[in-house]
């Protein structure tokens, strides 16, 4: 496959959905539209998509709550996972059962962020999530939802401290050993999990 990064070793075409999953400024819209280039497969943010077609988040919730935001997500996720493409899910739609089911047919990227990096990240933010509580919001929402995001998760990879393209490399180097010309690996009953960090 052609990339848009020369002389960059990727893995072949995909055949289903890579998705990031993970907590508000953990760089999954950064990283997943990298992650696309780098493939040469389309990227979908479904934040991104959602408010394109039904006005910015922050409105959505304010006009509307938090349940009709999650239909509405639902279904614009559902929509982005159809086909070989990279996709950005927002940190609350793992939430959405009909949406965990639907991750079983795609390759699963956790990106994880500690509090200190993602403060500067989300300095003045917006996020209705967020309003209120600011940091401190943060960490409760992270904690409540990373049981879910680690059962969801084949690949977990620390985006902290590290350029997006180390992070990007770490996540082709792993999509290569799931090619369908790579050799098959044993795989458990539970989902595989591997951490992948800078240590």
């Amino acid at each position: 496959m052609t990339s848009t990064d020369p002389g960059a070793d990727v893995p072949p075409l995909l055949d289903r959905p890579v998705v990031m999953i993970g907590p508000m400024g953990a760089g999954k819209s950064s990283i997943g539209k990298k992650l696309s280039r780098r493939l040469g497969v389309p990227f979908v943010d479904t934040d991104r998509l959602l408010a394109q077609r039904h006005g910015p988040v922050a409105e959505i919730f304010a006009r509307d709550g938090e349940p009709r935001f999650r239909e509405l997500e639902r279904e614009v996720v559902a929509e982005s996972l159809a086909g070989a493409r990279v996709v950005s899910l927002g940190g609350g739609a793992v939430l959405d059962l009909q949406t965990r089911s639907r991750l079983q047919q795609a390759d699963v990227v956790l990106l994880t962020v500690s509090p200190e990096a993602v403060a500067a990240r989300l300095a003045g933010s917006s996020r209705p999530l967020l309003a209120d509580g600011g940091m401190d919001a943060w960490r409760a929402i992270a904690r409540e939802r990373e049981p879910v995001y680690r059962s969801l998760a084949d690949l977990v990879v620390d985006t902290s401290r590290r350029p997006v393209s180390h992070v990007v490399d770490d996540v082709v180097a792993w999509l290569s050993t799931r090619a369908p010309e790579a050799a098959p690996v044993p795989v458990p009953t539970d989902r595989r999990h591997r951490e992948a960090d800078d240590s």
